[in-house]
Order: structure tokens, then C-alpha cells, then sequence
């Protein structure tokens, strides 16, 4: 399968804040992503029966998650374009940054 993703610069200090990269990894191109701490990171699937695997830096916690809106045009990322878009509750009720 194949995934295209996407980190975002969410340190306070940072002067690339709010700035993201998009990255194709796919079965054919063997690729692996780091995103680092202070970071965002989405993804979006680009073909049927794509698995996706990741390691954390910390044991999950899921009242620490936290997100922005896949959307929120103060970030302007340009997700590659499909036939449908399927997107999560929790992913739908992330705030945008502005907010």
C-alpha cells in the first residue's frame, strides 16, 4: 500500500511553526518517516489494504491525545486529492489552531 504523510511544526518557539512536509511511503519506495517530538503527524491512505505501522516515544495514553483539524487552513496542507474521503469522529472534532 501506500500512505501519504504529513508532520507539522507545532513548537511554540519554533520559527517554522505551523510549517508541515508531506512525504509519500509506500511498499515500492521502502521509505520510513521520524517525526519528532513537538510535532503533528497525519496521514492519509492512497490505496486499498494499506497497513501502517509505527512506533512512540511514550506508552500510548489516550486522555493525553491531542490534535488540529486535518483541514485548518492557517496550516494550507495540500492532501492529495481522492475519490472519497473517509475521516474519523475524533480526527472530524479536532479544534483548528486559530481557535
Amino acid at each position: 500500500g501506500s500512505i501519504f504523510l504529513v508532520m507539522v511544526d507545532l513548537r511554540p518557539e519554533s520559527p517554522t511553526r505551523t510549517g508541515w512536509l508531506g512525504v509519500e511511503l509506500t511498499a515500492r519506495n521502502e521509505r520510513l518517516a521520524y517525526v519528532p517530538e513537538g510535532f503533528a503527524q497525519g496521514y492519509q491512505t492512497l490505496d486499498d489494504d494499506t497497513e501502517v505501522l509505527y512506533h512512540m516515544s511514550h506508552h500510548y495514553v489516550s486522555d493525553a491525545a491531542r490534535g488540529v483539524r486535518w483541514n485548518d487552513p492557517t496550516l494550507g496542507i495540500e492532501w492529495p486529492q481522492v475519490e472519497e474521503r473517509i475521516i474519523s469522529e475524533r480526527d472530524r472534532a479536532w479544534p483548528n489552531l486559530a481557535a
